[in-house]
Order: C-alpha cells, then structure tokens, then sequence
C-alpha cells in the first residue's frame, strides 16, 4: 500500500512530469499523478496512453510515493493543479470526508456503475489490485505454508519468518491465523489480534519495512517465509525458482482513482476515469505487470487467458481465496487507535 503498494513503484520527485502519447489535435487535458517506477510506466502502455487517444485529450503525469500530504496542501487553496489521483482507498476514504475529493456522480462514469459496490466509494473507484500473501522457500521448507494458521504454527512449519512492520494486513494475518473467517474479519478484534500477535513475537525474524526490502529476505533465503505483496513474490520466483507464494489466505487490496474538490479540468477528469476503468482498458495492465484489473468485468473480454488470470490477485478464483481489506475501517477512529498501539507493540 500502495503503503502498498508489493512490486510497489519506486520514489520519484513530484516535478516529473511525462505528457502521455495523445493526438495532436487534442482540445483537452488533465494531470494524473500515480506512484511512480514500474507500475506507472505498466499503466501508461496500458491505460493512460489509450484513453489518451480514445478521450481525444492528453494527460500530463506527476510522480509521488505518498499522494496525500500534496492532495492536503491543493485542496487546501482552493485551486489545485492536480486532476485525477491513483492512491490507496484509505487516502480517498479520508479526503472525501475532508472535502478535498468531488464526491462522484456514479451516473456520469457508467463502467464504474456497473462494478461491484464493495470495490468503490463514494470519491473513488478501484483501478488495480494486489495482494498482500505468504511468500516461502520450497527448498528449506519441509512443508509450505498455505495459511496464516501455519506460518504461525512454529512447530510444524519450522523456519526463519518475517512479518511487516505496519499493523495493516499484519493484524488481519493475526485474525485469520486465530481462526477468524474472512468475511468476518471486520470490525477487527484488536484485542485478539494483539493478543495472537504476541504468540508469534519472539520467532519474527525480520520485521520488513519495504517491499524491496522482503523481497531480498525471500531472494537471498534470508528467511524461510514471510509477507509479501503478490507482485515482489512474483518477481522473486521469476528469479529464484525456489519460491513460491500462495494466494490462499491473502489480503486482497486495491488502489483507487480520485479527484481533487475543484480539480481545474473536470470534466475531462470525469470522463477520463470512466475510460481507465471501463473493461477494455483495465483488461491491458495484466499484460505489463503482476497486478489485477479494478475492474472484474475485464476478466470478460477475452484478453486476460485463463493461465494469466490464475497468476492474479483479483481474478474471481483467487479472489474468493482471500480477505478483501476495509479501508474504511482503518480509516475510522478505531483503525487509527489499532495503529497508534503498534507503535507500543513495536518497542
């Protein structure tokens, strides 16, 4: 998460700016700012290069890690210089509430209408998906893990662990392991998760603050097992033929598409969100990264074959093998409490 994020994309400095491939006759305009490295170069090939032509406009791009500070600091004028911004939910979540994000006319972005509700809000929709997973060794594993049951289960999964120093997915994988069903994750005991949290303490290895970071643990054999996000486990197996993930019992998470409050092209911003989630579109971005479509209805256009589908995190098999993560939820006064006590659990 992004916080994400995973192959999360790599820091860049907020004045790049790439003018994507558009018509030279093209009236219109936005800004559209995503996180960077890897994945935003995936999404311009995919997404943002086509619904330039398609739009008739062109799409100006920033880069930033960490969106939320500069949607603060825009909004906050009065006349922001961003349009569209691909960040986490919670931070969509936390500015519509804040009036820093337009809340979202569903009837004027039908494809966004038409996506399951569960997978947008009432400032954002879902535009990609990953997935925070269990990452192992086949080789100095005995047996491999499948559940957060059994990473946490010392004995019979003997080996080296590591978990994420964060308190998102890590009291989730803390719920699931105390045998808590997914879809009743939610509202998080934190008590309990605290509680099954410090059974597993002492043999945690590596408390990972980046995903490159779990990715050279996993890589290097460093650890036996650990969280990882889907796409850093991917590229590790590519290169390690030793590990594997799982889907099962992952922590399914999206990032999501916004606009600022009196974002300075609206309209095209609207209609733009509209294209890069329409099935078409998002049915593209497999094909340059390890990441899923926001929108389930590409997983219908004939693009994604059924072997792909099976390597991503938001295809209907893999998704119904997972947790889809509240973002509401961390983002209420409770989730913001769970994070404060990590903290203390921390030190």
């Amino acid at each position: 998460m992004i916080s994400m994020p995973r192959l999360r994309p790599l820091a860049m400095t907020l004045v790049l700016s790439v003018v994507s491939m558009a018509p030279a006759f093209a009236a219109g305009k936005i800004t559209f700012v995503s996180q960077g490295g890897t994945y935003q170069e995936a999404q311009t090939k995919a997404i943002l290069d086509p619904a330039a032509k398609e739009l008739g406009i062109t799409i100006n791009q920033d880069s930033i890690p960490d969106a939320w500070p500069q949607i603060k600091a825009q909004a906050a004028t009065g006349k922001p210089i961003w349009d569209v911004v691909d960040t986490p939910t919670s931070n969509c979540l936390r500015g519509g509430r804040e009036g820093l994000l337009e809340k979202l006319d569903f009837s004027k972005i039908p494809n966004a209408a038409a996506m399951p509700e569960k997978y947008r809000t009432p400032y954002s929709v879902a535009y990609e998906f990953y997935s925070t997973v269990i990452g192992y060794n086949k080789k100095t594993l005995k047996k491999t893990p499948q559940s957060w049951a059994d990473f946490w289960n010392v004995k019979a999964f003997p080996g080296t662990r590591a978990l994420r120093n964060d308190p998102q997915t890590v009291l989730e994988a803390a719920l699931l392991a105390d045998g808590v069903p997914r879809d009743k994750l939610y509202p998080l005991d934190v008590d309990r998760a605290f509680k099954k949290l410090q059974q597993i303490k002492p043999d945690i290895t590596v408390w990972w603050t980046s995903g490159g970071q779990s990715a050279q643990l996993l890589h290097d054999g460093e650890v036996d097992m650990t969280m990882i996000w889907n796409g850093r486990a991917s590229a590790v197996r590519k290169d390690n033929p030793d590990v594997d993930f799982t889907f099962n019992d992952g922590i399914l998470q999206n990032t999501q598409l916004c606009v600022l409050k009196n974002a300075p092209n609206l309209n095209d911003a609207v209609r733009f969100l509209n294209a890069a989630i329409s099935p078409e579109l998002q049915a593209n971005l497999p094909l340059y990264i390890d990441y899923g479509p926001g929108n389930p209805a590409a997983f219908k256009t004939g693009k994604i074959t059924p072997k792909r589908a099976s390597e991503l995190p938001s295809s209907p098999e893999n998704a119904a093998k997972q947790a889809l993560m509240s973002e509401d939820w961390w983002a209420s006064d409770a989730g913001i409490q769970a994070k404060a006590r990590w903290l203390k659990f921390m030190q």
